[in-house]
């Protein structure tokens, strides 16, 4: 809250961390306390408002957070415009924590209009006039089809609440955002066993619903990973053991169980049994992450739909095999035939040593 150097440098710290915590998919109240503790940890006396909102695509549900920030405008489809009833808590620094978060469920198309209080407060306009201003230029833009583009919209809510004759005493920022769904037909679920079997199951899953998408390309790769990651909670964690699909503007491979422990990449050296899966996940994955869940945890991975024919990262059943080397690594590399078919794998030694003993007589 102010201006000048300071404040810049301070809001550019606070930009650093929102990124950082987003990465870990924290909740946003959590996310909300770590924040409030930097602000706190700052050598000067600082005070920030914030708001930061969450949507998942898949239940189309948005959990928002707030600290002494103004509340979001919603523009359902058939244009009404509301402002959300959030709990006020007050601004990051001297807030005390835990902060309370909403869940608003929105319908497929609704837009969220998210403004800092420069743009409806002025020293001649109250706030609660300037929120009124915004929802009746958002209702007239729905009526006269202005919403439809979203920078046409940005325009008209700039130069209807900022007219150039009224220059503004506060920092103005506006950012509007329409909400899309995934639809059921995008995704698949699946609860599987828990137990070894798991990975076998997953895998089938995974080559019938990618068939069913038209995306039988992906099908090696994404049993690759499915079955890795099913194969990690069935040896680490514990049940119940989901798998679901997600076919948005990537391939989403998601597997849920019910442990609150997090996988945690490292490097295996060449005699370790084990310690290569997340070695592979990255390999074959543009990216991959984790979640808490009210039941436990998600371990999640994110793949393109489409293999550009120059990538850093290939998906071609060569790559896979590549990948698979960090699983079963040999003296001289992996060293057998890969054609995409995991489950067609053989794992057992082709020509075992009758005589492992040396004396003439029958293996054990």
């Amino acid at each position: 809250m102010g201006h000048g150097l300071p404040e810049a440098a301070t809001m550019g710290r606070l930009r650093t961390a929102v990124h950082t915590l987003a990465d870990l998919e924290l909740p946003p109240d959590e996310i909300m306390t770590h924040l409030n503790d930097l602000v706190v940890g700052m050598a000067e006396e600082s005070y920030v408002t914030c708001l930061y909102a969450l949507y998942d695509s898949t239940t189309r549900t948005c959990s928002i957070a707030r600290a002494g920030h103004p509340p979001p405008a919603l523009v359902l489809p058939d244009g009404t415009v509301h402002f959300p009833d959030l709990a006020a808590d007050p601004p990051l620094g001297a807030a005390e924590p835990p902060f309370e978060t909403v869940e608003l469920h929105l319908p497929e198309g609704s837009l969220l209009v998210f403004y800092t209080d420069g743009l409806v407060e002025s020293s001649k306009r109250e706030i609660d006039q300037g929120m009124a201003d915004l929802a009746h230029l958002l209702r007239t833009a729905h009526e006269d089809g202005t919403a439809a583009d979203l920078e046409h919209l940005c325009d008209t809510l700039t130069q209807g609440l900022l007219p150039g004759d009224h220059p503004a005493a506060d920092d103005a920022a506006l950012l509007v955002a329409r909400l899309h769904a995934l639809t059921d037909d995008r995704m698949a679920s699946w609860p599987l066993l828990d137990d070894p079997r798991a990975a076998g199951q997953a895998r089938r899953h995974v080559r019938e619903q990618l068939s069913a998408w038209g995306l039988d390309d992906l099908a090696p790769t994404t049993e690759l990973l499915a079955s890795e990651l099913v194969g990690n909670v069935v040896r680490h964690a514990k049940g119940p053991v989901r798998l679901r699909l997600l076919r948005g503007s990537e391939l989403t491979c998601e597997v849920f169980d019910g442990s609150l422990t997090m996988p945690r990449i490292r490097r295996a050296t060449d005699t370790d049994e084990g310690g290569r899966g997340l070695q592979l996940i990255t390999a074959l994955s543009q990216r991959w992450g984790t979640r808490y869940t009210t039941t436990g945890k998600c371990i999640w991975t994110e793949q393109p739909l489409t293999c550009p024919s120059l990538s850093v990262k290939d998906t071609s059943p060569d790559t896979d095999a590549d990948a698979l080397g960090l699983m079963f690594p040999t003296p001289d590399g992996f060293d057998f035939d890969y054609d995409g078919d995991l489950d067609a794998l053989s794992f057992v030694d082709p020509d075992p040593d009758p005589d492992p003993e040396g004396d003439g007589g029958p293996g054990r």
